[in-house]
């Protein structure tokens, strides 16, 4: 999806070295072996081995702050949907606020090795420079250190596709502004590995300057169906297929995996449609047809689920996003019936945006997402947030914002995701659930 929900939920966001915090650490060493044929290993940014990871935070932080980075990355989402400028640099900054999952991966000859963050909403690579002003990573790519590093000239083809490009001079430059902040830089082409076969032409962003707030972190992988996406560069080796099985980000292990490619997928498993967006036909939509909580189907009105690429209104499946979004009239729904569920004497609290929280003992109903041609029956931790602390119990969704954009659109985000291989085929349309422990 081009622009769309960097509120602060989403997931597989965020490039970060090697070289810093916790992936020195000999007990994080599994995490520096090279990955094997076309699957990767795959880390939550707030796992125990994250150089990002802050230390001392409690849970209920630790959990807010998830939440308010949400409510950016729906604001890119939005971007996205309500078919305003797609800015995919300044966007890809945007997205890289909200936790996310990370992977190796290798740039340049000889290659210099970086972590970069997966998110399948977004089309573009990009990654800080040497010299980069601005930019809060300490570890940049060395473009002067590959023999295979170029910039592309504004007579390429491969130019047009960058939106609010700046052609003064004889390298394709850009010069972008999202809210408060603005990043500039060229685009660039050069090899990229992320498993055994490298893509020997990779075109991405080279960014060299960032002003505002919160200047970009040290990358983003774009895995959405765009031009610019990796998917799409590496169409020849992986045939526009990839699946992930996303870790609970309080794992203290490196199980998470993506993998490349129709080789290794599994066979028998559950599939749903994958819809496209023509204004958008970049995100993964999805057709949504109800919610089970126990054995009751929530009676949730069809306009609250329905498709409609005219307004961008559906239900996507976001990585960047951590908590699902539903629309107003579906979470109102689905909250009541979870409420009656759990007893009328049972006492609701709130935290933060979380509205069904709960501090004694109480019977979970379970909860099923249904989908055209599938249903996906969640275990408790993907829709349960449990303080390890206290006797807290939350509900893991919430509403969609009430903006004309955000209000209609759906987000099933990294935390209903985690544990399951979420399989993404392109050529065949479909996109295949399946359980799987990856924690």
């Amino acid at each position: 999806m081009e622009g769309s929900i960097n509120i602060l939920s989403l997931s597989l966001l965020l490039i970060f070295s090697l070289a810093q915090g916790g992936l020195t650490n000999p007990k994080c060493a599994e995490f520096h072996q090279d990955n094997k044929g076309s699957t990767l290993q795959v880390i939550h940014v707030n796992s125990p081995c994250s150089p990002f990871k802050q230390q001392k935070q409690s849970w209920v932080d630790s959990v807010l702050q998830m939440q308010s980075k949400d409510t950016t990355r729906l604001q890119f989402l939005s971007s996205l949907v309500a078919g305003r400028s797609f800015v995919p640099i300044a966007s890809g900054r945007q997205i890289l606020q909200t936790p996310t999952y990370i992977v190796k991966a290798k740039i340049g000859t000889p290659p210099q090795t970086l972590m970069v963050a997966l998110d399948n909403s977004n089309d573009i690579a990009w990654f800080p420079c040497s010299g980069c002003v601005g930019c809060s990573s300490s570890t940049v790519f060395a473009p002067a250190k590959s023999t295979t590093f170029k910039n592309v000239s504004c007579e390429r083809a491969v130019c047009s596709q960058v939106p609010n490009r700046n052609c003064d001079a004889a390298t394709c430059t850009y010069n972008l502004t999202y809210g408060g902040s603005s990043i500039s830089g060229s685009l660039s082409v050069d090899t990229l590995s992320l498993a055994k076969d490298p893509v020997s032409e990779f075109y991405y962003g080279c960014v060299l300057k960032a002003t505002g707030k919160s200047a970009p972190p040290q990358g983003l992988l774009g895995l959405g169906r765009g031009p610019l996406s990796f998917l799409s560069q590496s169409q020849s080796l992986y045939h526009s297929t990839f699946s992930y099985c996303l870790p609970s980000y309080k794992s203290p292990n490196f199980s998470g995996t993506l993998r490349l490619g129709p080789n290794g997928q599994p066979q028998r498993i559950k599939t749903t449609p994958l819809l496209t967006n023509p204004r958008r036909s970049s995100l993964y939509y999805v057709n949504l047809v109800g919610v089970k909580v126990g054995k009751r189907i929530v009676d949730i009105p069809p306009s609250a689920l329905a498709f409609n690429p005219s307004t961008g209104a559906g239900t996507i499946i976001d990585s960047g996003t951590v908590f699902t979004r539903l629309t107003e009239p579906a979470y109102t729904a689905v909250r009541n019936e979870f409420r009656r569920r759990m007893g009328r004497k049972t006492p609701v609290t709130s935290l933060g945006g979380f509205d069904t929280c709960y501090t004694v003992p109480v019977t979970i109903p379970t909860i099923t997402l249904m989908f055209a041609g599938m249903n996906v029956t969640l275990p408790q931790d993907n829709f349960l947030i449990k303080s390890s602390s206290s006797s807290t119990t939350c509900l893991a969704m919430a509403a969609s914002p009430s903006d004309p954009v955000n209000s209609v659109l759906n987000v099933i985000a990294s935390w209903q995701q985690q544990n399951h291989r979420f399989l993404f085929d392109v050529p065949s349309n479909k996109l295949g659930v399946a359980r799987e422990t990856c924690s």
